[in-house]
């Protein structure tokens, strides 16, 4: 840990918060945060909420903060699907987008009383997955789709019209996706 960071004021601590973000082109979890600006974790998130609430465009993926670019990824086809299934295939649901190399950004669910739920999850690769599904077993954590007896939706992007296809085409015959 650097002595630069020891006794920063809170509105430095934030502008250092935000150069980090935006220098890196990954997400940056609030622990690893919080260790590099020697301050609990909950210290990064009320810092977070903060530069949020001044209309950074931060967001809290499943992987940690991210500020986010204009060019989303440079991925030029999106698409919503619908998909339905059981928790314990999540990570093949996952894993069959990642393959095709289709970018999952987000996750919703609609809840009866809240609405639209949204995750953004920005997971590309079996790494991230791998990651992902860790993350749920270490916090014993519920999978969103648990509100809504699987029913979901995910945003999708990737370089090619084909590759979000296929990926589709997989995912029905998984009898993951809900056809119209």
């Amino acid at each position: 840990m650097s002595e630069s960071h020891k006794k920063l004021k809170a509105s430095e601590r934030r502008q250092h918060i935000l150069s980090l973000l935006k220098q890196h082109g990954h997400p940056i979890t609030g622990s690893s945060l919080a260790e590099e600006m020697e301050v609990t974790r909950q210290v990064i998130v009320g810092d977070v909420s903060l530069l949020k609430a001044k209309g950074e465009p931060i967001v809290a993926t499943s992987q940690g903060y991210m500020f986010m670019t204009e060019a989303k990824d440079g991925l030029g086809y999106e698409r919503t699907i619908v998909c339905r299934h059981a928790s314990n295939q999540t990570e093949e649901e996952l894993n069959i987008l990642v393959d095709h190399g289709v970018h999952v950004q987000d996750v919703v669910v609609e809840h009866p009383v809240y609405g639209d739920l949204t995750a953004r999850l920005q997971i590309s690769n079996r790494r991230d997955v791998k990651k992902f599904m860790e993350q749920i077993a270490s916090n014993k954590a519920s999978f969103l789709l648990e509100l809504t007896n699987g029913i979901h939706t995910h945003t999708i992007t990737a370089d090619s019209k084909e590759a979000l296809d296929e990926a589709m085409d997989e995912l029905a015959e998984a009898g993951i996706l809900v056809n119209e």
